[in-house]
C-alpha cells in the first residue's frame, strides 16, 4: 500500500466501488500539472478540488464549490490524497460505500503554483496559490488554512484573486455539466447498476457495481489519466455501453463493446408512428413529421434513406456523439428537401423550438448575426435537430463558456479535382508521421465525402490565432515534402487540381463536420473516425461508412475518437 494513498485506500472496498485503487505516480519531465474539480452528490452536494502534486491528487472538499467571484470566500476541508487515476473518474459510488453518490468531472485543466517551486511544502505551511487554466475556472485560486474543526479536520478558505479572470456573481451551479462527457449528475445517476472501469479494456470495462473484475490482460498497468480515454455515457434512459479505449494498430477488444441508444420499445414506437406523430425518447416528447420522406438517395443495390431511418440513427448515435457536441454552439446544415436538393446553413435557433431545447445566447453577436444557438447538451436535442432537417452537425471548436479559445486544432485535407484517394492517404500518413514526431495526440476521421480531417485536443489557453499559426506551420512542413500534391493558392482555379491543407478552418465560428454526422449524399455516408493504422487498409474509402453500417462498426471496434476528449495538451514548437 502506497504511504500517501494509505488513508484513501483504507476507506474503500475496491471490490464494490468503481473508484481506482491507484498508486503514486511521477509525471514526466516538463509535464504540465493537472487539476480536476468533481461535482459530488454524496450525503450532501459538494465539489472536490484536486491538484496534482508529487504523484498524487491533493484534495479539498468545497461544500459550495469554487467560484470566479473575488468577493466570495468558500469553506474547504482538506481531505485525503487521491490517486492520479481519479482525474477522470466519473460515475456512481454505491450508496453504502465511503462517499456514496454520483460524481461528474465538473472541470479539469492545468495549473501552476504561484510564488513557490514546492507546492507540497506550501500546502504543509498552510497557504497555496494556484494559477488554474481549466474549461470553467481560470485565474488564481488561493487556499489558506484557517484551523481545525471538532473532528480534527483541517479547515481552509478558498478564494479567487481579483485578477483579469475574476467574474463577480459567478456561481458554479450555473454550469452543471461535465466537461468530460457533457452529462449532468442526474444523467450519470441514470444507471447506478453499471460502471465504467477505466483500467480495463473496452470490452470488459462496463461492469456491474460490485464486480471484482480482474487486471487488464497481460498484466498491463492502468493508464494514469493523462492518456486514458473515457468512452460513452448514460443519459435520459438511453443505454450506451462504453465504446473503446484509444485503439492502436490492430489491437482490438476480444469482446465487442455495444453502442445503443433508445431501447427496442422506443424504436418500435417510432416505426409505428406512420407518417408522423409524437415520439417519446430520452425522456422528451418530440413531434415528428414527414417520416416516410426520402432524405438520402439510394446507392446502387440499396434502398433510399427515409427521414424515419435518419431520426432513428440520430437517436442511436446521440449518446456516442454527445461528448463532442455538449457545451458547444451548433451550426446546422439543413436540407429540408433532402440531400438531393440545395441545403443552407441555419445558425439561429428558431422561436418555435421547444423550451427544453438547450441554447446559448451569443453575447458578442453583431447586427444581422445569429444571437441564439442550439447546444446539444442532451441526447433528445440532437433528435430534435434531425427532425428540423439538420442533415449535418457542425459544432464550434470552442465552448460556450469560453468562445474565444478553441479546444481543438484542426487539420483539413481538402482534395482538389486531380487529387486521387491514394494521394489523400499519402497526405494523411504524412500527418501521422509529423504528429508522432511532435509527440502530439491526434485522431483522424473520414469526411464522408473525399477528404480526411485530423483533430488535435488542445489545453485551455491559446486563442484561434495561435492554433491556426501552429497548424499552418505543421501543414506547410508537410506540404513541402510533396509539392506536386499540394497547392497553397486561395483560389480553387489556381490550384491546378491539387489538394489544399486548409489551416484556415481554425477561426471563430468556422467549423468542421462533427464525428458521426451524416453527409448529404447517396446512402447517407457519415464522417467516421478511424484508427491511424486504418490509413494502411487498402479497402478504406472516405465514404466507407453510412448510417446503416457505422453502428455495427462501433459495436465491434469501439470509438477511436475518444482520444480527442479532455484533457487537452500543449502544442509543441514545430521544429
Amino acid at each position: 500500500m502506497d504511504r500517501r494513498l494509505a488513508p484513501y485506500q483504507r476507506k474503500r472496498d475496491f471490490a464494490k466501488t468503481p473508484e481506482p485503487a491507484g498508486q503514486e505516480r511521477s509525471g514526466g519531465p516538463g509535464d504540465a500539472r493537472r487539476f480536476v474539480v468533481q461535482r459530488h452528490r454524496a450525503r450532501r452536494l459538494h465539489y472536490d478540488l484536486r491538484f496534482e502534486i508529487d504523484g498524487v491528487l491533493v484534495s479539498w472538499a468545497v461544500p459550495k464549490g469554487p467560484t470566479l467571484d473575488p468577493k466570495v470566500k468558500r469553506a474547504a476541508i482538506h481531505v485525503e490524497d487521491h490517486p492520479i487515476e481519479y482525474l477522470d473518474f466519473e460515475g456512481v459510488i454505491p450508496a453504502k460505500e465511503y462517499g456514496g453518490g454520483d460524481v461528474i468531472v465538473w472541470d479539469m485543466g492545468t495549473w501552476e503554483p504561484h510564488g513557490t517551486d514546492d507546492p507540497a511544502a506550501a500546502v504543509a505551511a498552510g497557504e497555496l496559490h494556484a494559477d488554474v487554466d481549466g474549461h470553467k475556472l481560470h485565474g488564481r485560486l488561493v487556499l489558506v488554512r484557517s484551523g481545525r474543526d471538532r473532528s480534527d479536520q483541517d479547515q481552509w478558505l478558498l478564494l479567487h484573486k481579483n485578477d483579469d479572470d475574476a467574474v463577480e456573481g459567478w456561481d458554479p451551479e450555473d454550469h452543471p455539466r461535465s466537461v468530460l462527457s457533457g452529462r449532468t449528475n442526474d444523467e450519470v445517476k441514470a444507471d447506478p447498476q453499471r460502471m465504467w472501469r477505466s483500467d480495463l479494456p473496452a470490452a470488459q470495462a462496463s461492469v456491474p457495481i460490485g464486480s471484482a473484475a480482474g487486471d487488464p490482460p497481460g498484466g498491463c498497468a492502468a493508464a494514469t489519466g493523462r492518456d486514458r480515454v473515457k468512452a460513452g455515457d448514460r443519459a435520459r434512459g438511453g443505454d450506451l455501453a462504453r465504446a473503446g479505449d484509444r485503439a492502436k494498430g490492430g489491437d482490438r477488444p476480444a469482446e465487442p463493446a455495444a453502442a445503443e441508444g433508445p431501447g427496442a420499445a422506443a424504436l418500435d414506437a417510432l416505426d409505428a408512428l406512420g407518417s408522423g406523430g409524437t415520439w417519446e425518447v430520452f425522456g422528451r416528447k418530440l413531434r415528428l413529421t414527414n417520416l416516410d420522406k426520402v432524405l438520402f438517395p439510394a446507392r446502387p443495390g440499396e434502398e433510399p434513406v427515409t427521414k424515419r431511418e435518419f431520426i432513428r440513427y440520430a437517436a442511436q448515435i446521440a449518446l456516442v456523439v454527445l461528448p463532442y457536441l455538449a457545451g458547444r454552439p451548433l451550426n446546422m446544415h439543413r436540407f429540408p428537401g433532402g440531400a438531393g436538393t440545395s441545403g443552407f446553413w441555419h445558425k439561429q435557433l428558431p422561436d418555435h423550438a421547444p423550451a427544453w431545447v438547450p441554447r446559448w445566447q451569443r453575447p458578442d453577436a453583431d447586427p444581422g448575426e445569429a444571437t441564439t444557438y442550439l447546444v446539444i447538451d442532451e441526447a433528445a436535442a440532437l433528435v430534435w435537430a434531425a427532425n428540423f432537417g439538420a442533415l449535418e452537425w457542425h459544432a464550434w471548436t470552442a465552448r460556450t463558456d469560453d468562445p474565444r479559445r478553441p479546444t481543438y486544432a484542426l487539420f483539413d485535407i481538402d482534395p482538389g479535382p486531380a487529387t486521387s484517394w491514394d494521394d489523400v492517404l499519402v497526405l494523411a500518413r504524412l500527418h501521422r508521421t509529423a504528429l508522432e514526431h511532435l509527440g502530439v495526440r491526434a485522431q483522424p476521421k473520414l469526411t464522408g465525402q473525399r477528404g480526411i480531417q485530423i483533430w488535435v485536443p488542445v489545453s485551455p489557453g491559446p486563442g484561434f490565432d495561435e492554433t491556426r499559426a501552429w497548424v499552418e506551420q505543421v501543414s506547410r512542413a508537410i506540404g513541402a515534402t510533396v509539392p506536386d500534391l499540394v497547392s497553397w493558392d486561395w483560389d480553387v482555379r489556381g490550384r491546378g487540381g491539387r489538394a489544399r491543407l486548409d489551416y484556415t478552418q481554425n477561426v471563430k465560428n468556422k467549423t468542421l463536420v462533427a464525428p458521426y454526422s451524416p453527409r448529404p449524399a447517396a446512402g447517407a455516408p457519415v464522417s467516421a473516425p478511424i484508427d491511424w493504422a486504418e490509413l494502411d487498409d487498402p479497402e478504406l474509402r472516405s465514404d466507407s461508412f453510412t448510417i446503416r453500417t457505422v453502428l455495427d462498426r462501433l459495436a465491434q471496434r469501439g470509438d477511436p475518437f475518444r482520444s480527442v476528449l479532455p484533457p487537452g495538451q500543449d502544442l509543441p514548437p514545430v521544429r
